[in-house]
């Protein structure tokens, strides 16, 4: 959610803060600010505005802040309102600076303690607590290190830490307990950031902090202390992302270059991990093997998006007699689960470091299952360190809050599990190559897809001016639908939900009329006949259907009511994968039509950190 970037060196290192939050700022883009220690006069100078990173650097234009050791941060709010004095960083005295990601549940009662201490706030935030009680254990030891030490032991909860002070102007101290962090390396020179990309322009070579880590991060040198204050080596990592901006390409958005990179992600996906009609044992790693040929049952974790994926492997899974339960993971860890015997923990996330499947999987550790899976984006991520398999989905970066191309990436991963698992249960060689054959045709199914864009650019003129609308599905479509729900809601910030088609008499039918448009999937499978019947249901109620169906199917709806747009003939396996593509188009020029921010939409965050 929220954007930490930090540095010390021999520079002025306001301009590696300012391009770190520039980078940051899809985990948040509701207010920025900068804090720099100025050895000229060793004093702390801060600034803060409202609103997205480039209003603060119109601001430092105007009031230069500059110095070699300086914090920064990128805020997407969760306690108090976007405005300047809860933006971050916070200062206590003019000699404390932190900024913070993470929630700190036990703010209410540090801060009356620290108010009966004589301390003022300025701010509605949990974090000016943080600054206020280092500031206090500051003024008893001298150290800083010591005083963060001892400060995080009284906090409750999420964070990562970034903190500075006066009184000790050669050090940036760092920390982390359930928000990531991480730590450049440079020549003379280090970094801390949310995220590796913060930091591509300056250093490739990274050290990740572990759960409870604090770093005292100097010049010339750092060291690493566990969560028992002891002394700790951590390896040395270097990123594979480039260090280059990641640009639109000439597209308007960067939510629609991402939806027209998916033939090429999802080929890229693909590549290396079938050969010759089979799926490669080899993609899930060389651990993998004895693990699937053991697993009986499949439990998949995730938020949001993925949580979307998961539900679709679910029918794909249990097609092939492979048992597969599917739970959103932020209320995974609040109840008592049985693990039956040889089940498989996997966990999706496109970042890598969404914290409530993070502590979904660290739960799952406890709890007896078989060995825990990732499907993730980010090689570098949490998720994929803590879990014993991984797959990565080679998506790229993906920028846009709204996520496309990470989705369609993470059912092919899926796909590819499905294939796996399935050898052990129903399927057979001559099936596994059909599937295959079907996942090899995808890139070009894609593509077929793409090219309804002027068309679906169209039909959106239909939901400018709605409200409301109902997104239709049955089977694996299920599951898309309400991924075409999300879409629409989170970019055009239109009301629309999504129901299984053969719920409709049992409820949502009493919401259809003429000023509800209702959207619905018809792929050529066994479950068509069916939906049309539903989809009669909405006409004779004066609904307005607008259809995305494959050619192949002969529907008898018609007429000014009923708007149907063709795909290509999709084969049944690869079908939600195809699917969910013009309902991400729907979506985008839908938002287009509707003036909003497609990329960086209200009240979202790419990187969801906190619970």
């Amino acid at each position: 959610m929220c954007g930490i970037v930090g540095a010390i060196a021999e520079r002025n290192v306001t301009p590696i803060l300012l391009e770190g939050l520039r980078r940051l700022e899809y985990r948040g883009y509701d207010s920025a600010g900068v804090v720099t220690l100025d050895s000229r006069d060793g004093q702390l100078h801060r600034l803060r505005t409202v609103g997205k990173v480039q209003m603060l650097t119109d601001r430092l234009q105007q009031e230069p802040v500059r110095g070699p050791l300086g914090i920064a941060h990128t805020r997407w709010a969760t306690h108090g309102e976007p405005c300047e004095r809860n933006a971050h960083p916070h200062v206590s005295n003019n000699s404390v600076a932190v900024v913070h990601n993470g929630i700190i549940e036990n703010y209410r009662e540090l801060k009356d303690e620290l108010i009966a201490a004589g301390y003022h706030f300025e701010s509605d935030t949990d974090t000016e607590v943080i600054a206020h009680l280092i500031d206090q254990r500051m003024r008893q030891t001298g150290h800083l290190l010591t005083a963060v030490q001892q400060a995080v032991t009284r906090l409750t909860g999420a964070y990562s830490l970034g903190v500075i002070c006066c009184e000790d102007p050669e050090r940036l101290i760092a920390a982390r307990a359930g928000s990531p962090l991480v730590l450049g390396i440079g020549i003379e020179e280090h970094f801390i950031a949310s995220d590796v990309f913060a930091l591509a322009p300056v250093t490739q070579t990274f050290v990740f902090l572990e759960e409870g880590d604090i770093a005292d991060v100097q010049r010339e040198s750092f060291t690493i202390y566990d969560r028992m204050g002891e002394a700790v080596e951590r390896p040395l990592a270097y990123a594979a992302q480039q260090g280059g901006a990641v640009g639109k390409g000439g597209y308007r958005h960067f939510m629609l270059k991402e939806i027209f990179e998916q033939p090429t992600v999802v080929a890229e996906t693909l590549a290396g991990r079938i050969h010759q009609g089979r799926l490669l044992d080899e993609c899930f790693g060389p651990e993998a093997g004895p693990v699937l040929d053991q697993t009986r049952g499949v439990h998949i974790v995730a938020c949001g998006t993925s949580y979307h994926a998961g539900m679709v492997a679910r029918y794909w899974l249990e097609n092939l007699g492979v048992s597969c339960t599917v739970e959103v993971a932020s209320e995974y860890r609040y109840r008592r689960g049985v693990t039956p015997p040889g089940t498989l923990f996997v966990s999706i996330s496109q970042s890598g470091e969404t914290a409530d499947t993070l502590a979904a999987l660290r739960a799952a550790k406890e709890r007896g299952y078989l060995s825990t899976l990732a499907i993730c984006n980010v090689a570098e991520s949490s998720l994929v360190r803590e879990s014993a398999l991984t797959l990565l989905t080679r998506a790229g970066r993906e920028i846009g809050v709204a996520s496309t191309k990470a989705f369609t990436t993470q059912l092919v991963a899926l796909r590819l599990l499905t294939l796996r698992l399935g050898r052990k249960h129903s399927l057979s060689e001559v099936e596994e190559a059909v599937c295959v054959r079907d996942l090899e045709r995808l890139p070009k199914a894609l593509e077929e897809a793409l090219v309804l864009d002027s068309a679906i650019e169209r039909l959106a003129e239909h939901f400018a001016e709605k409200h409301h609308a109902l997104f239709l599905g049955r089977g694996p479509q299920y599951p898309i639908a309400m991924e075409g729900a999300l879409k629409l809601k989170e970019i055009s910030y239109i009301h629309a939900e999504a129901y299984p088609a053969g719920e409709l008499k049992h409820g949502p039918l009493a919401l259809v009329d003429s000023d509800m448009p209702v959207v619905c999937v018809l792929p050529k499978d066994g479950l068509l006949e069916k939906v049309l019947s539903n989809l009669q249901e909405v006409r004779a109620r004066g609904g307005v259907l607008f259809l995305f169906a494959d050619r192949e199917v002969d529907t008898p709806l018609s007429g000014v009511d009923t708007h149907v747009l063709s795909l290509g003939a999709v084969p049944e396996s690869i079908a939600p994968i195809v699917f969910t593509i013009p309902l991400q188009l729907l979506a985008y020029h839908v938002a287009i039509l509707k003036g909003t921010d497609v990329d960086q939409p209200r009240n979202l965050a790419k990187s969801v950190t906190v619970e």
